[in-house]
């Protein structure tokens, strides 16, 4: 076996690239998702080492001294963090000259060939669900028998071996858990609206829904949900209780759509009630009274929920598959329970235009849920709203974010421009938040919890901070 690193690398400051799919970028707030892409395959590898820089904040420096040791190295990249990464690999591989190192993730998934030709220090790229592919490498089974991976043999030439087959065994996948409490300090990963300290992983992946800004389904994990059974899930989470103890406050079950199969969330809800764990997770919002109810009275804390757009045209261009009354209905049903909503929101979907932005914020103040996100529409590659955007020729000269990890507009429209799709991000977090049904819920969970008190006035502070810092990168870009 060989002495394997799996490094998220150093980014931007404040930068999550491990976000997942929808907001590769600075947040609003200090904010940071677990590593799970990479915490999967080194689950699998023995010995191996998990390296997360961004939140320990670990300088490219820092990780230098750790990877001299190490003979491969799988490294997790992003469109937006691929310029950053290779600097990080090349500073690697200055230092041991004889390590390999691949890339793993969506960018490099969808485009190996141009990965590989454009940067000389990569050795290999992982196409597909990249888990069984970094095991075996890790093994030390000749590359030219892996399935899944693209490379560079002895004469620099470019291989493409035969695609890998998506898990469906995915009981037999070990827990990260194990992996997090050896390798990472859950004190340093902060999100928002999760109660702090968290944990988040997967308990399966593919998502049914065929939105067409969805990275992961779309390159990665495909559209057929497969998942662990309830048993496997419930034998995890009493695993996780004796892991951590009491130090974790809440769970997060990051499945693209955890409550797709409503009988199957039920079932693992009553292991976590069973066990006495506070839990959230992702849903749609089409779940009936009954799911939810019974949901909460299992321990079900807080909804996490992508909204997208308040205009139903726009909802039907991205095939959202939700309609914006049967959303209402799923927020007073959440409302009357009781249960906690983040809400995403995406301004720049084609075909935006000044009304339906500002329907888009009518509606998520209607609405109301407890927090919101606000993302700009980001066309990754792989992604159908990426084809749409070269075809209709809707892309400016941009990238998906500033040199500052500030996301911007790649996106314009005749009937808005980029520059107005970035002022409207600023305008919906203001309109939402400066207001009392807004205001309100927060103040009273900061003088309930002493620890929500502090947490909130940092983010307070972060929340302006970050809205001064968009409005200096989109003058700067404009």
């Amino acid at each position: 076996m060989k002495k394997t690193l799996f490094l998220n690398p150093p980014s931007f400051d404040g930068f999550d690239g491990g976000a997942g799919s929808r907001y590769q970028a600075k947040r609003e707030i200090t904010s940071f998702w677990y590593p799970t892409w990479l915490a999967q395959p080194a689950a699998l590898v023995p010995g191996s080492k998990l390296v997360d820089a961004p939140p320990h904040g670990q300088t490219v420096e820092d990780v230098l001294q750790i990877a001299q040791d190490y003979e491969l190295i799988i490294m997790h990249t992003s469109t937006p963090s691929l310029a950053n990464d290779v600097k990080c690999a090349e500073a690697i591989k200055a230092k041991n000259p004889s390590v390999k190192i691949g890339f793993v993730g969506a960018h490099v998934a969808v485009l190996p060939e141009e990965t590989l030709q454009q940067n000389p220090v990569i050795d290999f790229v992982c196409r597909n669900e990249f888990d069984y592919t970094c095991k075996e490498l890790a093994e030390g089974k000749p590359w030219d028998e892996i399935k899944g991976i693209s490379y560079r043999n002895q004469f620099s030439q470019i291989r493409h071996n035969e695609e890998r087959p998506l898990i469906h065994d995915w009981d037999a996948m070990p827990s990260v858990l194990p992996v997090y409490a050896r390798d990472l300090d859950i004190s340093k990963y902060f999100i928002g609206y999760l109660q702090h300290p968290y944990i988040s992983f997967y308990t399966g992946r593919g998502c049914p829904a065929k939105c067409t800004f969805c990275l992961w389904p779309q390159t990665i994990g495909g559209h057929l949900y497969r998942h662990k059974s309830p048993e496997a899930v419930g034998r995890e989470m009493a695993e996780a209780k004796a892991l951590f103890g009491d130090k974790v406050r809440e769970y997060m079950f990051d499945d693209d759509t955890f409550t797709i199969d409503k009988h199957r969330a039920i079932a693992i809800s009553e292991h976590m009630k069973k066990l006495k764990l506070t839990w959230s997770c992702n849903a749609r919002a089409n779940l009936d009274y009954d799911t939810l109810k019974q949901l909460r009275d299992n321990g079900l804390r807080l909804l996490l929920v992508g909204f997208e757009s308040g205009n139903q045209d726009i909802l039907n261009r991205i095939k959202k598959g939700i309609k914006l009354e049967v959303a209402r209905e799923f927020m007073n049903n959440c409302h009357k329970l009781g249960i906690t909503v983040h809400g995403t929101f995406i301004i720049g979907l084609p075909i935006e235009t000044p009304q339906t932005v500002e329907e888009t914020i009518r509606f998520a103040c209607e609405l109301s849920p407890h927090t919101i996100q606000v993302s700009i529409a980001a066309p990754y590659p792989g992604t159908e709203l990426y084809e749409q955007a070269k075809a209709n020729n809707w892309f400016t000269n941009q990238s998906l974010v500033a040199d500052s990890g500030i996301q911007t507009s790649t996106l314009q429209y005749s009937t808005l421009s980029s520059a107005e799709i970035e002022d409207a991000v600023e305008r919906m977090y203001r309109k939402f938040y400066f207001r009392p049904k807004a205001i309100i819920p927060i103040v009273r969970e900061m003088l309930s919890d002493r620890q929500m008190l502090v947490r909130r006035l940092r983010e307070g502070g972060e929340f302006f901070s970050y809205l001064k810092e968009r409005r200096l990168t989109a003058q700067n870009s404009h």
